[in-house]
């Protein structure tokens, strides 16, 4: 699913400038199969020793039987030189990171997915989320962008004797959390108590990953999908020159459709077999 994903995603990175190209330890004709049953055009590499992988250091030590020699999945970004500028891994092979969320880290402003704008308290919210549709084991970025208007400011996390913002996503059964990730804040002075405080002010993201269970039951459940709504609270209290307001508590929601995996595998004449 990852690499049918890439796909649909590839004009995407195209337009940043950026390749794509896929490395497993599968053989030859597991990834021209594969290529041809989902209309996959970028390069499928075969490194059927894992001795490129070993080399990238991402082999999953852990592999038995079929899965030895599997790598970590994830996403190494690499700029024109050969230099590794990201990298993006998981260390339980039933997760992925999905080729939108990877663009929503490499470029936050190119984001796509749904857009939903809250009504909240003397600020701007608007939803979005990396992904509408995913498959278990998918994670998905979920963002809320705040837009704090001229003047307006709202206090950082670590904040002493100040209500900070916070952003807290409700714990669920079906998927797991990430910590929420904060842009850098800057130091406001507060010229009538002289104190220098840390703040954000005007327009910035709080974003936080969540990855759905891949859990046997939960898949077996599926059917044709369902959707979980991913439920949060944003508290905040906003301030201006002269006045800080009645703090505040907003109710989120996202919506994540998941459907099941495509559990199709290769001719069984050329299957991988337990080492």
């Amino acid at each position: 699913m990852q690499l049918v994903q890439l796909q649909q995603a590839q004009q995407r990175f195209k337009e940043q400038g950026i390749g794509l190209a896929a490395i497993s330890y599968d053989s030859p004709a597991i990834l021209k199969d594969f290529s041809q049953r989902q209309n996959i055009t970028f390069p499928l590499l075969s490194d059927p020793q894992s001795e490129i992988i070993g080399k990238y250091q991402v082999l999953n030590a852990q592999g038995k039987g079929m899965t030895a020699g599997m790598a970590h999945p994830g996403f190494f970004y690499i700029d024109s030189h050969g230099k590794v500028k990201e990298k993006f891994f998981e260390t339980d092979y039933k997760d992925r990171y999905t080729a939108n969320n990877l663009i929503s880290k490499l470029f936050p402003e190119l984001i796509e997915g749904v857009t939903t704008k809250v009504d909240a308290p003397h600020i701007g919210l608007t939803l979005q989320q990396s992904d509408q549709v995913a498959v278990p084991g998918s994670r998905v970025n979920v963002v809320a962008e705040i837009d704090l208007g001229k003047d307006l400011h709202v206090y950082a996390p670590g904040v002493q004797g100040y209500i900070p913002i916070e952003l807290k996503l409700s714990p669920a059964p079906q998927y797991k959390l990430d910590e929420a990730v904060y842009p850098q804040s800057k130091i406001l002075f507060l010229p009538a108590i002289k104190e220098r405080v840390p703040v954000f002010s005007g327009k910035f993201r709080i974003s936080q990953d969540v990855t759905i269970t891949a859990e046997r039951d939960f898949i077996r459940s599926l059917g044709q999908g369902t959707t979980i709504p991913v439920k949060a609270e944003l508290k905040y209290q906003a301030c201006d020159q002269k006045i800080c307001y009645v703090p505040a508590s907003v109710p989120l929601t996202w919506e994540i459709k998941v459907v099941p995996l495509d559990l199709r595998r290769a001719p069984e004449e050329i299957q991988h077999r337990a080492k």
